[in-house]
């Protein structure tokens, strides 16, 4: 099965207005990223339990652990929940930076270390949002 198929499927299944903002931030993102991996987690664990939202991802993160492990992630990943809207921006070891830097300039948005928190598109500047990605993305290539 394509990848393409569950994000389609996990796009449809997202009520509107919220499908449409989640459909234009993933066009936005592969645009900004053309060929970059794709990510889709249905927000299961191993056993089938729901333990997070659905998101899909983008790019490439090698992710490294306490113990010296590695792993590959997403460096960017989108979600739709129920108070909105999060995009998150994962491997930037400054827990403050996307807040410093963006929070000024985003519009109604709530900013942690790694994930930026909106109602819709409307609410913030997306220009803004999309140079936080890309900054993001570019920060943490594999």
């Amino acid at each position: 099965m394509a990848l393409d198929d569950p994000i389609n499927r996990y796009l449809k299944s997202i009520p509107e207005p919220k499908q449409t903002d989640m459909r234009r931030l993933h066009g936005a993102i592969l645009e900004m990223n053309p060929g970059c991996k794709l990510w889709f987690l249905n927000g299961k664990d191993e056993s089938g339990k729901v333990v997070s939202n659905p998101s899909i991802g983008y790019g490439t993160l090698r992710k490294k652990y306490a113990d010296g492990r590695t792993k590959e992630f997403f460096q960017t990943g989108i979600s739709a929940n129920s108070a909105g809207l999060s995009v998150y921006i994962m491997g930037i070891d400054d827990k403050k930076y996307l807040q410093e830097k963006y929070a000024p300039a985003i519009g109604k948005a709530s900013i942690t270390g790694y994930c930026i928190k909106f109602k819709a598109l409307k609410d913030i500047d997306l220009d803004i949002l999309k140079s936080a990605i890309q900054d993001g993305m570019g920060r943490t290539r594999a």
